[in-house]
């Protein structure tokens, strides 16, 4: 690249001006057509150090100083991070300590780091302007990427397609809007502690020794379960690290709206198949919901079912996997106490196509379900499981359950009510040490 750099530029203003200029000569390489990520990095910092090797040797012809290390190094990183990284965003997304980040315009940021502090951040962008087009190439990034995994789909971002909901190329979950917003905003939200398993999240915290392994015991027992919680509670997060109990032998089908569980993995979960529903294309076609790839999963022959984040009428055909066979199988749900588990499955049911009423919906729930598991935030903002219920049976339409574990101090869960003496044969059965029954405390 040999472009002329103009001379004693800013900082800012030399990011700028490099910026352009690498782009253009990236633009030329490519011939118009879209790059894989890894050739796209190494040419941007080809032509990034090339412009700037240029520049070095135009300011020592002028007799100035060249740029310092540490400022050309500042200014290589920020050129690269804009061009194939995620831009303003990028120091924040290489930072392992930060979970979620929000932005109400390019320069209102907030941060909340994993430990539970919240700070306001840098903008991310010059302008809200840049902020869209910053978003547009995430968006182009992640299609492409999905499209050489043969996972690609449609990820406009414009006045007519005015949010966007996709996952970035490194499991990032991001939410965006345009235009039905004030000004562009956008969540991320990104996966933690991915390899954990319970005795992780209980040396975090979270739970107890008894409950850590009264839960793989369950999992262990093919018991059928809902882990359910608020926004952010760390549900998914919670699920992931419960099916590690699971045996490796075992064939696993999960089924998403976004990829978020993953629980393929050579050596835990190596026969696991992984659904995404689908939504509807430009054209408004092509559409798969998460209800038609329950159908779909049922017939690939799986030991378990497993579903993120149910919210739709996707409920009863689990219920019904849950109850035919798939014992073992759980899922996710968004509720704000244990018991609303059972009313929002029910209301879920209640608007699917087969309008079940409530009475035939909490006895489909009754024969299904055997434990809930609710997790909320602590007063200092620390995720813990706050509640277990044992599903008992059904009295018309209400789901009648037992609270073995209940909210305590800060929300933490502290026993409560005896499992079932069935329910605890077969925990024992599964490998549970009935010694640690007796350091429960119920």
């Amino acid at each position: 690249m040999t472009m002329p750099l103009t001379t004693a530029l800013s900082e800012s203003d030399l990011v700028a001006e490099l910026r352009a200029q690498v782009t253009q000569a990236m633009g030329a390489h490519a011939g118009g057509g879209l790059l894989p990520a890894t050739e796209r990095r190494v040419l941007a910092e080809r032509y990034t150090g090339e412009a700037l090797d240029a520049l070095a040797r135009q300011a020592l012809d002028e007799g100035r100083a060249p740029l310092s290390a540490e400022a050309e190094a500042r200014v290589a990183r920020a050129v690269i991070d804009h061009i194939v990284g995620a831009g303003g965003l990028q120091h924040l997304l290489s930072n392992p300590e930060i979970e979620n980040i929000h932005a109400n315009g390019a320069d209102e940021v907030f941060i909340r780091y994993v430990g539970g502090k919240s700070e306001v951040g840098p903008p991310i962008a010059e302008s809200d302007e840049a902020m869209i087009e910053m978003i547009r190439a995430l968006a182009a990034e992640a299609a492409l990427g999905a499209d050489l995994s043969g996972q690609g789909e449609e990820r406009t971002f414009d006045r007519a397609n005015p949010v966007l909901d996709m996952r970035l190329r490194d499991g990032e979950r991001l939410c965006a809007t345009m235009s039905v917003s004030s000004r562009p905003a956008l969540a991320i939200r990104r996966p933690t502690m991915f390899n954990a398993d319970l005795d992780d999240l209980m040396a975090r915290g979270m739970l107890d020794e008894p409950l850590c392994r009264v839960i793989q015991a369950a999992m262990r027992a093919k018991l059928n379960m809902v882990f359910a919680g608020g926004t952010n509670t760390g549900k998914t997060t919670f699920a992931r690290a419960a099916a590690r109990a699971i045996p490796a032998h075992e064939r696993l089908v999960t089924i998403e709206d976004q990829y978020e569980l993953e629980l393929k993995d050579p050596v835990a979960h190596p026969n696991v198949v992984m659904f995404q529903a689908r939504r509807p294309n430009l054209e408004g076609v092509g559409a798969v919901p998460m209800t038609a790839l329950v159908h779909t999963a049922l017939r690939l022959d799986p030991d378990r079912v497993i579903v993120g984040e149910t919210r739709g009428d996707e409920v009863i055909d689990l219920l019904k996997a849950m109850s035919q066979g798939n014992d073992g199988s759980f899922a996710t749900i968004h509720a704000s106490s244990s018991v609303q588990v059972f009313t929002r499955m029910k209301l879920y049911a209640k608007q699917s196509p087969e309008k079940l009423d409530f009475d035939a919906s909490a006895m489909l729930i009754a024969e299904a379900l055997d434990l809930v598991v609710h997790l909320d935030w602590t007063p200092t903002k620390t995720r813990v499981v706050s509640s277990v219920r044992e599903v008992v049976g059904f009295d018309g339409g209400d789901v009648i359950s037992n609270e073995v574990w209940r909210p305590g101090h800060e929300r933490r869960a502290v026993p409560n009510t005896p499992l079932r003496t069935e329910t605890l044969d077969r925990l024992e059965a599964a490998g549970l040490d009935p010694h640690l029954i007796d350091r429960v405390g119920w």
